[in-house]
């Protein structure tokens, strides 16, 4: 078995060439077809995917969602004419950008939401950890009366 395979890998011998025939060229093709497979399922394919994401993205582009540019530049859409958004940067600020300048999308709503599940979590927290801090009390009465009638 061993054999077959350094065989497929490094070809026909050298004094087989008539033996073998026209199986060594397919052999000896073996392992391009190996390096492109391999190509196509770490680097080509998962481009492809990114790349088709990203268009999603940009096309479910709506009014209020908060982007961040390719630039770095962190705001919210005002419009989207086409080919181009208006974001607003500051309150008297707006920039316009192309669609494909948008690297990051983030809901406005879905934040607050998540904003809000995480503040009632911690609040949830904090009531747990008060009712734990509160312990039955202990009566002095009867741990002093267990003393006492160890030493009696």
């Amino acid at each position: 078995m061993k054999d077959f395979f350094l065989y497929v890998l490094m070809g026909a011998p050298a004094g087989a060439e008539g033996a073998v025939g026209g199986a060594s060229g397919l052999v000896s093709l073996f392992p391009f077809v190996i390096i492109i497979a391999i190509f196509y399922f770490l680097i080509i394919r998962p481009q492809n995917k990114k790349q088709k994401e990203t268009q999603r993205m940009l096309g479910a582009l709506k009014k209020g969602d908060k982007v961040v540019t390719i630039g770095g530049i962190h705001g919210t859409i005002a419009s989207i004419d086409g080919t181009d958004v208006i974001v607003k940067v500051d309150d008297n600020t707006k920039i316009k950008f192309l669609r494909s300048a948008i690297s990051n999308v983030s809901n406005a709503k879905e934040e607050k939401t998540e904003e809000k599940e995480e503040k009632a979590k911690k609040t949830e927290k904090i009531e747990e950890k008060k009712n734990d801090k509160v312990e039955t009390p202990v009566k002095a009465e009867t741990v002093g009366e267990n003393v006492e009638a160890k030493n009696a």
